[in-house]
């Protein structure tokens, strides 16, 4: 493929999202249609990791229904994709080069960090997809320089998908918040400092992120904040298109970025 991929990464929010945040829909759906038919995709989602890069080799992977609590519509909601085994062992090998040992996961299916914004970016769910976990207490220069290791993918007509949150306390949220509730202060400040490193392609201070105004406070646990750093990395030079959505519960910010040459 001639046309190099672009990069994608996505605040999926709660799990509720497709019932309950419709500007952040609105935004998958319009990065769906923005980048060219994907051979492939490779999701990097906040909610699986592990002790080293693994990644899943299922031909025909499960849609994970990995919460409580919520609307029993969710639960009913499926997204049956195909898998992409060769693309796994693609990656593997990628990571290899660098001395990485890739694990395999045989039976993972997709889990709510990429089934969520897929459904709207892609409704047919006719693009092949695996994920890649994250690696447990690897901090952000690591999961950069995976995504720079992933790059080549980019080259190959696949699309590379981050999906955590740009903020992540829930500590911050207030669940009976109205979709036009303002934004928590704190949440707004850290979600337009990200934004205005990235247009500056202060890649030193987003890697620093945590001595940034409420940086350490967005992200009391780093999983969440770790895939957008795979995407990061992957993207290279690219400056990217912020899409912005309502926050998500007053303090979730729904954050969406396309890195495009």
């Amino acid at each position: 493929m001639s046309e190099q991929m672009p990069v994608v990464f996505v605040s999926h929010g709660a799990p509720d999202a497709l019932l309950k945040a419709p500007d952040a829909v609105a935004c998958w759906g319009e990065i769906g249609r923005l980048v060219p038919e994907p051979a492939a995709i490779l999701v990097v989602s906040a909610h699986w990791e592990a002790r080293q890069p693994t990644v899943s080799l299922s031909g025909s992977p499960e849609t994970i229904h990995d919460f409580s609590g919520f609307s029993p519509e969710l639960y009913r909601m499926h997204y049956r994709a195909p898998g992409a085994p060769a693309l796994a062992e693609r990656v593997a090998s990628l990571l290899a080069t660098a001395g990485l040992t890739a694990d395999r996961n045989a039976s993972r299916g997709l889990d709510h960090g990429a089934w969520v914004p897929l459904s709207a970016m892609y409704p047919q769910a006719n693009v092949p997809v695996i994920q890649l976990s994250l690696v447990q207490n690897a901090g952000p220069a690591s999961h950069f320089e995976l995504g720079r290791l992933l790059a080549p993918l980019r080259e190959e007509g696949v699309l590379i998908v981050g999906s955590g949150a740009i903020t992540h306390n829930f500590a911050w949220l207030d669940w009976t918040a109205p979709a036009d509730k303002v934004p928590f202060p704190q949440a707004e400040v850290f979600s337009n400092w990200v934004a205005e490193r990235l247009a500056a392609q202060d890649i030193s201070a987003l890697l620093a992120y945590r001595s940034a105004p409420y940086g350490a406070e967005s992200h009391p646990g780093e999983e969440h904040f770790m895939p957008f750093f795979v995407a990061l990395g992957a993207a290279k030079s690219n400056i990217p298109q912020r899409c912005r959505p309502r926050f998500s519960y007053g303090a979730l910010s729904m954050d969406a970025y396309i890195w495009r040459d």
